[in-house]
């Protein structure tokens, strides 16, 4: 028996009962980009399901250069293989208290974590989320400059609070500068 024993039993229940989900353009037209956090679940927390949204986790669910390549080829999907045209679709950028990236602020951390992981501190300190009400604006303005973002693709910024479990939106969908223009 395994870790893996329990959840693979869940997953027959799964199969049991389970419809493919045809490939095609996500249901609710959004992407999400957020924690790994385990307690940080966008199927539980925002009540998704399959073939509604795809979701990038990363540590902080920050945005960074790999996460917006990913956004980059997904507009490139949209538009090419299912010959989306117009507003594709929107990146929900949602940061969460409590994150245990937070612990990076601190610079005596940050140096043992880069000591054991082999990361670079400003790698690591890239990912701090320490407020996530800041770091969320930070990350949808970088979202937002980037020069692969297509200018059909709109940016919101939320925060998903542990203690409650409410999502609050920070930074309303907006969409780069030149779509404005």
């Amino acid at each position: 028996m395994t870790r893996m024993t329990l959840l693979l039993e869940r997953n027959e229940q799964f199969a049991h009962d389970h419809t493919p989900v045809p490939l095609a353009p996500p249901t609710a037209q959004l992407l999400v980009v957020t924690c790994l956090d385990h307690r940080v679940d966008p199927a539980i927390v925002l009540g998704l399901r399959l073939g509604d949204a795809p979701v990038i986790r990363n540590a902080g669910g920050r945005v960074t250069r790999a996460v917006i390549e990913d956004i980059a080829y997904l507009a490139f999907l949209a538009e090419k293989v299912f010959g989306m045209t117009g507003r594709l679709f929107e990146v929900a950028v949602v940061h969460h208290t409590q994150c245990g990236t937070g612990f990076l602020a601190d610079p005596a951390f940050r140096r043992d974590a880069a000591q054991a992981t082999g990361i670079s501190e400003a790698t690591l300190g890239a990912t701090e989320v320490a407020d996530p009400q800041a770091t969320v604006r930070t990350d949808v303005e970088r979202l937002l400059a980037s020069p692969l973002l297509s200018p059909t693709v709109s940016v919101s910024g939320h925060v998903y609070d542990i203690g409650t479990g409410r999502v609050t939106t920070i930074l309303d969908a907006r969409y780069p500068q030149s779509a404005d223009a």
